[in-house]
């Protein structure tokens, strides 16, 4: 978090030291100090509205008090009231140019008012003026770091803290700039230092939460979040910051509750957001939509709002408003990451006799999902380049339709371009003309008989041969429930007539160590090291049982059969309440009945696999 430091309260200006001539002028002039120092008092301890009728009453006795200009200036710039702020500090200045405090403070402002350029001019005067002064160093470091020079901002607050030690805001705020590098561990140790000056900091633990979860450290996160809501049970960052974690963790009922504060402390489309997002989580639709509108009610372009709202509006089956506010999901760096330099996206328009470039985005799940729409742009009249990633190219460049596929920047011309998961909306696809022709990936010939050989080998002719994925990349915000320990599935192992192939990846394979023989009789991941590979070895498989994982898609887009094992709070894709997809005829759907809870899910897939000759 960062925040400005100001030096409101150590800057004052000294009065004049000059004798008076009268008795008379003498008693105004001590009146009018002791006016002035208790402006002063009551603006340090907080009590502005005891400050103000003093500094106005000290301007009223001299209209050209420098300190009083100057301090009555911050008053208004602390009350928010920055355009009366600039012009008080202003009149300082003209009588007295050599004030780094006011300079500094101006700085504040301007920052303020948005005038970014002419903060930087304040803070660079005040440093000609006192190149010890470590407000201003700080301020300096501020601005700069709302520029992006995150490397100068850390210069300068390493400056701020050489010349004060014990400046907790520039330990705080250098901690911000080396946690936005992604130096975690140097931004700890600053957050560290701030509360070994201010134990009782909510923003200092509040900074360490951030980079406790960053590091992966959350119970750590946790209790330095709690800590800064004992000290200010009104932060409502904080209360975000804590609901988004323990969801990640799974606690969506804890989330709500922390985005309940937060939103109930500042109602924002970021915070109501958040609260929609966690009670979808949960299963509960019909509440969490509300939420998205009242968010775009606030800002009618808040991209996550539209997104949230899309998922919603898809998952209950409602595309026609759906795909549209899908339209609308993007977030300015996300589009520039994929969109295409001086050609025009495509919205729908005639595409008889046009170049088409179709560009990949999101997961592999999605790619495998949204490629079916090559051959509809290809019915449409369009010749139809791909870009994708890397990894999918040798799937991708086999599909009809597909005139050149590759990954990296295009090096031709082209009429349009469009996201491939923008397509829908395009199209106006609704649940009855989803294009669902299966298959519309194809594996490579010589390697499905290949694979052959080995799946032969490693099992009788008349076991049925089922691939299995129990889980997917823990980086994925519901992972804990879309995942399912691999010792839940025992039971599947007491078919003999069933050979287990084992199509996991990434950290959960190490499961497979402990688990029964039949799942580790058939382990070829070793040999998996593409999609390719994986596609061909479905393909000689006669079933694949998967949780909601690339694997699931890519299987059921080869018009294999599969299973999918479904968290209660599934994904938007596969609607609610039904045991099909409309997306995949090949597929069968177990779904939950209570989040977390697998134990009635495998048994209804046992139940399946005892009744199913396959």
């Amino acid at each position: 978090m960062e925040q400005q430091s100001r030096s409101d309260d150590a800057r004052v200006a000294a009065p004049p030291s000059s004798s008076p001539s009268s008795s008379q002028f003498t008693s105004q002039f001590t009146y009018l100090v002791s006016v002035f120092e208790a402006a002063l008092d009551a603006h340090q301890a907080g009590r502005l509205d005891d400050a103000e009728p003093l500094y106005r009453e000290a301007l009223a006795l001299d209209p050209r008090h420098v300190g009083a200009l100057h301090y009555y200036g911050v008053l208004h710039h602390q009350r928010g009231n920055h355009s009366a702020a600039a012009q008080w500090m202003s009149e300082a200045l003209e009588l007295d140019r050599t004030d780094a405090a006011c300079w500094s403070n101006c700085g504040l402002v301007a920052a303020a008012l948005g005038h970014h350029d002419e903060a930087l001019i304040c803070y660079h005067q005040a440093l000609q003026l006192q190149p010890d002064f470590a407000d201003a160093r700080n301020n300096l470091g501020v601005a700069l770091q709302a520029q992006g020079a995150f490397d100068a901002a850390i210069e300068q607050y390493r400056l701020a803290l050489s010349a004060n030690p014990a400046f907790g805001d520039a330990q705080l705020n250098l901690g911000s700039a080396l946690a936005r590098l992604g130096r975690h561990d140097e931004a700890l140790t600053c957050y560290r230092i701030a509360l070994s000056l201010d134990p009782r900091s909510a923003e200092a633990h509040f900074n360490a939460g951030n980079a406790y979860t960053a590091r992966g450290e959350h119970a750590e996160a946790i209790a330095s979040f709690e800590q800064a809501l004992a000290l200010r049970p009104q932060y409502a960052q904080a209360h975000i910051n804590l609901g988004s974690l323990i969801g990640k963790l799974g606690d969506y009922a804890g989330a709500e509750a922390n985005y309940r504060r937060a939103v109930a402390l500042q109602p924002n489309p970021t915070n109501l957001v958040c609260l929609g997002g966690s009670l979808g989580a949960q299963g509960r639709l019909d509440e969490e939509e509300g939420y998205y509108r009242r968010a775009l009610a606030l800002d009618p372009s808040y991209a996550d709002a539209h997104q949230n709202l899309a998922w919603s509006l898809l998952k209950r089956g409602d595309y026609a408003q759906g795909w549209g506010e899908f339209a609308k999901r993007w977030r300015k760096r996300d589009y520039e990451a994929i969109a295409v330099p001086g050609v025009a996206e495509w919205h729908g328009e005639p595409l008889g006799g046009r170049r088409l470039l179709l560009v990949g985005e999101q997961g592999f799940g999605d790619h495998f999902q949204f490629l079916r729409y090559v051959r509809v742009l290809e019915q449409l009249g369009a010749t139809v380049d791909v870009r994708v990633r890397e990894p999918l190219l040798p799937l991708v460049e086999r599909m009809a339709g597909v005139h050149r596929a590759f990954s990296g920047e295009p090096q031709h011309d082209y009429d349009f371009w469009v996201p491939m998961m923008s397509v829908p909306a395009c199209v106006g696809t609704d649940l009855s003309t989803i294009p669902a022709d299966l298959p519309y990936l194809f594996a490579d010939p010589a390697k499905i008989g290949a694979w052959r050989k080995r799946v032969n080998a490693g099992s009788r002719k008349t076991a049925r041969k089922v691939g299995l994925v129990w889980a997917g990349s823990p980086t994925f915000g519901n992972d804990r429930y879309r995942s399912i320990a691999l010792t839940e599935l025992n039971t599947l192992a007491a078919w003999d007539d069933i050979a287990w192939y084992a199509l996991q990846k990434g950290a959960a394979y190490d499961q497979l160590a402990d688990a029964p023989q039949v799942f580790r009789a058939n382990d070829f991941t070793a040999d998996l090291q593409t999609f390719d590979d994986t596609a061909a070895l479905i393909m000689n498989l006669d079933l694949v049982i998967a949780v909601d994982t690339g694997v699931a898609h890519l299987a059921a887009a080869l018009g294999k059969r599969v299973w999918v094992l479904l968290p209660a709070n599934s994904d938007w894709r596969w609607l609610e309440n039904r045991s099909d997809s409309p997306w995949y005829p090949s597929i069968k759907l177990f779904r939950q009945a209570m989040l977390g809870e697998w134990a009635s899910v495998v048994q209804r897939v046992a139940g399946e696999l005892r009744s199913n000759g396959l």
